[in-house]
């Protein structure tokens, strides 16, 4: 597990390969644009960001697909950690079309080619 800010595609691509296969698990801090990777899950994530300062309301966890950078399908917003009554999310999705947006915004000045 690791914080990032800055990765490449190909980065990614090895930390699939030897975790999933084809994805990478993160979890983003939309008040502070921190993204942690690099965990087999979610929640692991979601400690060390809480650790480390992070306010629960702000971290969303994601999936990354690196062999679909670019695309619409690179970030899956899919996590345990996002069934959040609380905050009107209910289901493991980010139903929210602006953390979504930011969350988009956080990751493409993060990952690059």
């Amino acid at each position: 597990m690791k914080q990032v800010t800055r990765i490449t595609v190909a980065e990614l691509t090895a930390m699939a390969e030897k975790m999933y296969g084809s994805m990478v698990k993160g979890v983003v801090d939309i008040e502070k644009k921190l993204l942690v990777l690099d965990a087999e899950m979610h929640v692991d994530e979601e400690q060390y960001l809480l650790e480390h300062g992070s306010s629960q309301k702000d971290l969303w966890g994601i999936n990354l697909h690196p062999v679909k950078f670019g695309s619409d399908e690179f970030i899956e917003f899919d996590s345990m950690v996002n069934i959040r009554p609380s905050q009107n999310n209910r289901s493991r999705n980010i139903d929210n079309p602006e953390i979504r947006v930011t969350i988009q915004k956080i990751i493409s000045d993060i990952v690059t080619k």
